[in-house]
């Protein structure tokens, strides 16, 4: 084996195993999810792009801070699905159908769409926070950021990845996403970046907490089985 095979191994082997079990049962059958929000993307992209469609998307599915928060929040779920106009939609697709894909096979269903919502919200209520702050300071955005339409599926499948990369133990994986979306940020500064990066710390955060209690569950366990604590 080479040493790039070793590697590969080391970083993507438990992301594989367990992805192969259920791709190899159940097909296309195992990720309902992906499949689904894949032709959801493909039809509001299609729709968004048609004269009489504009406005519906944008009235359904399309969030920006200059809105008002509620009719915001209720448009979240939907903006999911809404792939910016002036982006190449396939590499969009297939973004959402493999990162929405392995994550369901390794998280399950809802657990899948609540973490694609957590970061997508993220990035929605960072824009709102930032234009607050305004241009001068490190976290503030430009007011004109307030009328751009936010990232739509990019920031779930950002913070998906992320959060997938830390359960399995594939931390180079981590850290090359989220050098990428800083250089992003650095060499184009746009709102799209910037919600990236609070989705992928809002994940980080969640990452942290999981590990936590985990750790204080291990910790329970064991002094509750008698045996002496184990000294690191």
């Amino acid at each position: 084996m080479t040493t790039l095979a070793r590697w590969a191994r080391a970083e993507w082997g438990r992301l594989y195993t367990a992805v192969r079990g259920p791709l190899a049962e159940r097909r296309w059958r195992a990720v309902p999810l992906a499949v689904t929000a894949v032709c959801l993307t493909a039809v509001l992209h299609l729709v968004h792009g048609q004269a009489w469609g504009y406005r519906f998307v944008q009235n359904t599915g399309g969030v920006r801070a200059v809105d008002p928060l509620w009719p915001a929040l209720l448009r979240t779920p939907l903006s999911l699905f809404v792939p910016a106009l002036d982006l190449p939609v396939w590499g969009a697709l297939v973004q959402i159908l493999l990162v929405f894909g392995i994550a369901e096979l390794c998280l399950g269903r809802w657990r899948t769409l609540a973490l694609a919502y957590v970061a997508t919200l993220a990035g929605t209520l960072y824009a709102r926070l930032g234009i607050r702050l305004g241009p001068h300071s490190p976290l503030g955005l430009p007011a004109s950021d307030a009328w751009v339409v936010d990232t739509g599926p990019s920031a779930a499948v950002v913070g998906l990845a992320v959060f997938l990369g830390w359960r399995y133990r594939a931390y180079v994986t981590v850290a090359v996403v989220i050098v990428a979306m800083v250089v992003e940020v650095a060499l184009k500064e746009n709102l799209a970046g910037r919600e990236h990066l609070a989705a992928i710390l809002v994940v980080l955060v969640l990452c942290g907490v999981g590990e936590l209690r985990q750790r204080r569950s291990r910790e329970r366990a064991g002094s509750g089985s008698g045996a002496p604590p184990s000294q690191s």
